[in-house]
């Protein structure tokens, strides 16, 4: 279903009020999610003014909270206001368009764009109709997963696992929720189990890795990273770089960048890890800062690390420090600057 299409069906819908909390909340996403639900409520309402101020103040938020953009075009369409709304849904067609994915090394749930405010009302509301079967819990708690939300993900897969209980895929499925929450030990023995079941799933140990990882188990997340890229295929060049990325392994990842380049040119970021790999295999790399717009403080500094390697060392592993404790322990970056602290 497009996400056109997910609006109108929600639109139909009994409306759904959102959690106080959320308003309430300091974190601007949550607050922002708050704000839109409370919008979306008086649009179906017929209250179209006052929920257009509700969208204006969840964008202020969030400014590329896509969602919003088109239950702002919805509005304004409701209102009359055709053209207005045409350059509404427009913009909200490229802010999604322009949603960076995860990273393809790890599970689908975070390879998705968006956040999944619309889904996640639309599995709430299946849980009500639908007393029976462990989808509904499943995919709301994926949905959650996905907005970053894993203490509620964790509930969702609890009560989908009383429906089928020892399933590898839900107990991987909730080892990836408790990672995200810092619940390490738990994640591990998630993971341990699926694993258990099927030894060749590439995404399983990736996520391990991660959580070994946060318990400051290096060695054992590299040895994941490294069965991981033993099982990818040749042809997830994209998967297998990232992996080899995270292990700072730069002549495995070079070749299979070039490949991630060829199949995506337009994408900013296989340019900027391609010429990370050059600078750290000695190579003359193009002049110019190639990180993208928007990048995360913690991908800043792994950049400014890999800079300083060749002159100042000790300044490569203040950088490398910051970019462990600025970034989750998850991305990209800080898998490879623990792996370059190591060699320091």
């Amino acid at each position: 279903m497009s996400k056109p299409s997910i609006l109108n069906f929600l639109m139909r819908r009994k409306p759904a009020h959102p959690a106080a909390d959320d308003l309430k909340s300091k974190d601007p996403e949550r607050r922002g999610q708050g704000l839109f639900r409370v919008g979306r409520t008086k649009m179906r309402a017929g209250k179209t003014e006052e929920a257009l101020a509700e969208f204006d103040q969840a964008l202020k938020l969030l400014p590329n909270y896509a969602e919003a953009v088109a239950a702002r075009a919805e509005s304004l369409d409701m209102m009359g206001k055709v053209d207005a709304a045409k350059v509404e849904y427009e913009r909200a067609r490229k802010l999604w368009a322009g949603q960076r994915p995860g990273a393809p090394d790890r599970s689908y749930l975070f390879r998705q764009r968006g956040r999944f405010t619309f889904e996640v009302d639309s599995y709430e509301l299946a849980l009500l109709r639908v007393k029976t079967g462990s989808f509904p819990h499943l995919a709301c708690g994926n949905a959650l997963l996905a907005q970053g939300h894993p203490e509620e993900a964790i509930k969702c897969y609890d009560r989908a696992l009383k429906i089928k209980p020892n399933d590898p895929d839900l107990t991987a499925l909730k080892g990836e929720a408790q990672s995200m929450a810092g619940r390490y030990k738990a994640a591990i023995e998630a993971f341990d189990f699926a694993l258990a079941t099927n030894l060749k799933a590439p995404e399983t140990l990736n996520a391990r890795a991660i959580a070994k990882l946060g318990l400051g188990d290096l060695a054992g997340a590299n040895a994941d990273w490294q069965r991981q890229l033993e099982l990818l295929p040749p042809g997830q060049a994209a998967a297998r770089a990232c992996v080899a990325l995270r292990l700072a392994d730069y002549g495995m990842a070079l070749p299979e960048l070039e490949k991630a380049i060829a199949a995506e040119p337009a994408d900013a970021y296989w340019q900027l890890y391609r010429q990370t790999a050059l600078r750290r295999l000695g190579s003359a790399v193009e002049a110019g800062d190639l990180v993208p717009a928007g990048a995360h403080d913690a991908e800043l500094e792994f950049q400014k690390g890999i800079a300083a390697l060749a002159t100042d060392k000790g300044a490569a592993k203040a950088h490398f420090q910051k970019t462990i404790k600025l970034g989750p322990v998850s991305l990209i970056e800080v898998c490879a600057a623990h792996n370059e602290l190591s060699r320091l």
